[in-house]
């Protein structure tokens, strides 16, 4: 699972993120801009997560970090790619290198 979102945060390709909820262990289904991988300098909890950014949540679109064992499945929504400009409003620091122009 971890090639394929790596493959995807390099290619600028949406995904389709099917994962358990922390919230009430139900299976969900977004699709969302994979945008980095490992532990959140903010989370409490430095275990590496997967970091999306969730573009079809019934409450709005927000960040969504998930646990590898929340996943069940990612997908590369291969037609449909992003701009990365689009949604990276701040001073990024990834973990994971890439080449995203000005918002690398």
């Amino acid at each position: 699972m971890l090639k394929k979102f790596l493959q995807a945060i390099h290619e600028k390709k949406l995904v389709q993120v099917k994962f358990v909820a922390k919230s009430d262990g139900q299976l969900r289904d977004r699709k969302c801009v994979p945008f980095d991988y490992g532990a959140s300098s903010t989370a409490k909890d430095k275990s590496d997560k997967y970091h999306f950014y969730d573009l079809n949540s019934p409450s709005g679109r927000h960040n969504l970090p998930l646990f590898p064992r929340q996943i069940r499945e990612i997908n590369i929504l291969e037609d449909e790619s992003f701009d990365p400009e689009d949604y990276v409003k701040w001073e990024p620091n990834w973990i994971v290198k890439r080449d995203w122009g000005q918002c690398s």
